[in-house]
């Protein structure tokens, strides 16, 4: 089947809450607009340098979000068209994140990331840290960014219980940063977890967003 048939059955089998994010990394831009022509608006890249190459030859209409991790270095090159960055685990990078916003004269919507696999190699906020930042008096000065839900990555593991208890613990995290400090904060509603292998799980673990390469777009190249 070609990208446009894989997109629909996709969008036909998953919830009508749950936002497909289709991640082009290692794409060519062809692949990025046969999608797009056929109704998908919200692509996913994990490298700002593909990044910033792709989008100014695709549509304007996209939704860019930045799913790998974001050094902050490299938000300034970005900041004047991301709409969304999954992967913030720090202070420091909210703040920077919140200047190239302002320099932009834009808003820009993160997530705060969070360690849930047992891999020490994956990036990521424990509970403890992401309090330490929204305890932060600085946070309520940061007015460009939009802190809009939490993002994690299961163990990569054959392991189904295991993925599970991993998603569930996002969960379970996001409802308490929800209760504690974003309980009037309609736009606190995401929880993006799930990809090609696991995204049924995420999605019965109450993902809102799940993040979709391979079984669109085929393999990476």
């Amino acid at each position: 089947m070609g990208i446009k048939q894989n997109l629909l059955g996709f969008l036909n089998k998953i919830p009508k809450n749950v936002q497909l994010v289709a991640v082009s990394k290692t794409k060519p831009n062809e692949a990025v607009q046969e999608a797009f022509d056929a109704g998908q608006r919200v692509f996913g890249e994990n490298k700002v340098q593909d990044l910033i190459l792709k989008a100014p030859d695709l549509p304007n209409e996209i939704d860019w979000h930045f799913i790998g991790h974001m050094q902050t270095n490299k938000v300034k090159q970005i900041a004047p068209f991301i709409k969304m960055i999954h992967g913030v685990d720090s202070l420091k990078l909210l703040k920077e994140i919140n200047k190239h916003a302002i320099i932009n004269n834009r808003i820009i919507q993160c997530l705060l990331q969070f360690h849930i696999a047992s891999e020490n190699t994956k990036f990521g906020l424990s509970i403890e840290e992401a309090e330490s930042i929204l305890n932060n008096p600085e946070i309520a000065n940061l007015k460009n960014i939009e802190i809009v839900g939490v993002m994690g990555m299961a163990t990569y593991t054959n392991n189904t219980s295991q993925i599970r208890t991993e998603f569930r613990q996002l969960h379970e995290i996001y409802k308490l940063l929800k209760n504690k400090y974003f309980g009037n904060t309609i736009s606190f509603k995401e929880i993006s977890m799930g990809m090609s292998g696991d995204y049924q799980i995420a999605i019965d673990e109450g993902s809102t967003m799940i993040r979709i390469g391979t079984k669109i777009f085929g393999s990476r190249n």
